[in-house]
């Protein structure tokens, strides 16, 4: 069986999805030796950072998601290809590309917080954009085999929204990267014990709240931690730099590589997760494979992929959420207990497992 990837988001430097894409197709090409696959990737970069197998093809398509070069070349190459199969590990499908595929949903933003400010583009663009992201998302769950989602959360929003079979679907969770762990000093001008966030600063994401939040702290217990986000530079980012309420001991470090984000979650005393609405949530995961203790947003899907393994804040509460990392990083029952549930919450989440799940997805089909 031949099988075809979009790989174009293959990478640490695309968030979430980037990580989802790189842990399928780094293990799958290692325990696959039944079927052929071709990977479709953007850069010659990611070409060299995947390890070539002789079950792999791989081929660079300098084409960018969500663009109308997606909708109108994309579907030629793959077709060249004349692969059995197509995993599309998000919902950018080629809207005429009617061949056998599977899908991955992680989410569906667009349709709970479709804000303008949630892009750069002014109204009337983002009005359009939105739209045509709709249709394109509703072709790709109306033709696909089979929808792989990240969560039973996901799986039940999918169904209600978008009006899909729940046997349509199957939950495939995603599991954290296992890193070298390290006790190095990082080099990241942070100065003092700190607070974690790690990923991107879209509005959903609630960080606007999380410093607001961070700023009653801090006028409560003193200062003496700093709050640190690390994520890839962006508009929302600045922003956030820029905002008037934001606490000076907030430290924006930027996209820091794998082996320096080993450094911050190990040397981190808390991690703080306060999102209005997640697919999936792997950041918390990650810190806990640190030993970190974890509070989180208790909306979405969180509750059911951290169980008992955090500690819960509602997301529009400011005072609520700076109560929350006050006893996150105190109280040392409450932090002892989090370790200890965050230990097993981890047995729940298997890259290998990812893999295998999805492999006889693709084999069903």
């Amino acid at each position: 069986m031949k099988i075809g990837i979009d790989a174009r988001m293959y990478g640490p430097k695309q968030s979430g999805l980037g990580r989802y894409v790189q842990q399928l197709i780094d293990g799958l090409l290692k325990i696959d030796n039944e079927n052929q696959y071709v990977l479709y990737v953007r850069t010659y970069e990611q070409q060299y950072e995947i390890t070539n197998y002789e079950n792999c093809k791989i081929i660079v398509v300098d084409i960018p998601w969500y663009s109308l070069a997606e909708q109108i070349k994309f579907k030629k190459i793959i077709k060249q290809e004349k692969v059995d199969l197509m995993h599309f590990p998000h919902w950018n499908v080629p809207l005429f590309y009617n061949d056998p595929f599977v899908v991955t949903i992680h989410d569906l933003i667009m349709y709970h917080y479709p804000r303008a400010e949630a892009t750069t583009l002014g109204p009337i663009k983002f009005w359009l954009k939105d739209r045509a992201h709709r249709v394109v998302l509703r072709h790709a769950v109306r033709k696909a085999k089979k929808i792989i989602v990240t969560s039973e959360f996901t799986r039940q929003d999918v169904h209600k929204t978008l009006g899909v079979r729940l046997e349509k679907m199957a939950v495939v969770y995603q599991a954290p990267f296992e890193r070298y762990k390290t006790q190095e000093t990082n080099k990241l001008q942070i100065t003092k014990p700190y607070v974690l966030y790690v990923g991107n600063a879209y509005p959903h994401k609630n960080l606007e709240r999380l410093l607001k939040a961070w700023g009653i702290f801090e006028e409560k217990f003193g200062g003496v931690y700093q709050l640190v986000l690390a994520g890839k530079s962006s508009f929302f980012y600045e922003g956030l730099k820029s905002y008037a309420l934001c606490p000076k001991s907030a430290v924006f470090v930027g996209y820091v590589p794998d082996d320096e984000l080993s450094q911050l979650y190990f040397n981190a005393s808390l991690y703080v997760f306060p999102s209005l609405y997640e697919g999936f949530g792997l950041p918390p995961l990650e810190a806990q494979q640190y030993g970190v203790p974890v509070i989180s947003s208790s909306a979405s899907c969180l509750p059911e992929v951290l169980g008992e393994s955090a500690l819960y804040f509602d997301p529009e509460n400011i005072e609520q959420m700076a109560d929350a990392i006050h006893r996150g990083l105190t109280d040392e029952n409450i932090r002892l207990e989090l370790k200890q549930n965050a230990a097993e919450n981890l047995k729940r989440f298997s890259g290998e497992r990812m893999r295998r799940e999805t492999k006889k997805i693709y084999e069903k089909y």
